[in-house]
């Protein structure tokens, strides 16, 4: 892993955190080989295993009304609280694909079950790439051993090759986090880059911790953490049908963490840093994306700041704008507008990178070509201010262009 992987304005290392260059905190490995799925012949499927038999785990996936194959038999058959083996592959959703898809991730997880050396109720099972497309689950078996032979707990970065399918940027971290019981390690591995709106994305995410937690414990943080980060973001506004997000504590540390203690709000701010920074890289590599903005909403009802903030995030109209350095802010308006109709014009404030340019409904005197270098950056920020107190709301946005239109027209054939 090369460069600084904090590297977002908007999301700030926390003091007790140290980025490492890579590996896995201890009880952990992990690795990946190519099985032929991807026509490309890189890696697509992937083993994570967590050694230790007291490992607890929690897990969030897509609110999508058609739910892939893994995640239905993730959700079903395995013991969510103490999973110790993941296995996923990518060039393949395995989605919409009807029985045969289930009896194809039943497989990938009675093989899972055997390279983990653990139950099969403790595997986790987790496909990405073309939806509706049946899943050769044979071509995953036979390649098991091999990765089997090679996991590692260097073997971070050959785990996160096998899970990514259109992205370009590395969404990946290790981090040694100082807590007052002692030092524990957090990392993670995530894939993600187009069909991602809030409440997840095409996103699958890994993240590793050897602090011993209870399994209440996991699932309270991996909520809290996940309501900041991936249900933050948009790309497309399109919702997955695999979205796989998993924490998993092997203990193996000897550290543990108490619930409602320092050390837990300790891990949590890591934590969180660790997932909004995942969250904004998977923005950021939004098929084709040039930059990211980010819009923050206020108003008086969380309703209203929310619906006004993924309108915004979601117009082709701002994105486009973003995407050539615009700041046509009567976009923004607009996007508001549209989500929040009424019979009376609504008294909008909005300010782009800090400068306002519309205060109450009226439009605010400023310096058009200085407003039009500031959003010229990699990242740009929005606010918009709604009538009444009290609630507040943010999400994180790609821009799109001519790249993102290309690769998906093209994505199949």
């Amino acid at each position: 892993m090369t460069g600084r992987f904090f590297d977002s304005r908007w999301v700030e290392r926390p003091g007790h955190v140290e980025e490492l260059d890579g590996g896995l905190p201890q009880g952990f490995r992990a690795a990946a080989a190519a099985a032929g799925i991807k026509p490309s012949g890189k890696p697509d499927v992937a083993l994570l295993v967590c050694d230790r038999a007291e490992a607890t785990s929690a897990a969030r996936f897509t609110r999508s009304g058609v739910l892939a194959a893994p995640v239905l038999l993730t959700q079903e058959r395995c013991r969510l609280g103490g999973l110790r083996t993941v296995v996923a592959n990518s060039g393949n959703a395995n989605a919409a694909t009807g029985k045969r898809g289930l009896d194809a991730a039943v497989k990938m997880q009675g093989a899972g079950a055997v390279a983990g050396g653990v139950a099969p109720d403790q595997v986790a099972v987790c496909s990405t790439g073309v939806i509706g497309v049946p899943l050769d689950a044979d071509t995953i078996v036979r390649a098991l051993p091999e990765v089997h032979a090679r996991l590692s707990d260097t073997g971070d970065a050959e785990f996160l090759q096998g899970i990514q399918t259109t992205d370009v940027v590395e969404k990946r971290a290790s981090l040694r986090v100082r807590l007052g019981a002692g030092m524990v390690r957090l990392s993670a591995q995530a894939k993600g880059a187009g069909m991602i709106s809030p409440h997840f994305a095409t996103l699958l995410c890994f993240v590793e911790t050897d602090a011993a937690l209870d399994a209440a414990a996991c699932d309270l943080l991996l909520g809290a953490t996940c309501a900041r980060s991936f249900e933050r973001i948009s790309v497309d506004g399109q919702l997955s049908t695999n979205d796989t997000v998993i924490l998993m504590a092997s203990g193996a540390s000897g550290v543990r963490v108490e619930g409602e203690t320092e050390d837990e709000l300790r891990l949590g701010e890591a934590l969180d840093a660790l997932l909004r920074q995942l969250a904004v890289l998977c923005v950021r590599d939004g098929e084709g994306a040039r930059r990211v903005g980010k819009v923050i909403v206020r108003g008086g009802h969380h309703m209203h700041v929310e619906a006004a903030a993924r309108a915004v995030a979601d117009s082709p109209l701002v994105k486009t704008a973003l995407n050539g350095g615009d700041p046509n802010w009567g976009r923004i308006a607009q996007a508001v507008g549209m989500a929040l109709p009424g019979t009376a014009p609504l008294p909008l404030d909005i300010a782009i990178e800090g400068v306002p340019v519309l205060s109450g409904g009226s439009p605010v005197d400023h310096d058009v070509v200085d407003l039009a270098a500031k959003v010229g950056g990699t990242e740009v920020a929005y606010e918009v201010g709604l009538p009444g107190d009290g609630a507040e709301t943010e999400v994180f946005f790609s821009d799109l262009g001519h790249d993102y239109v290309t690769l998906n027209a093209e994505y199949t054939t």
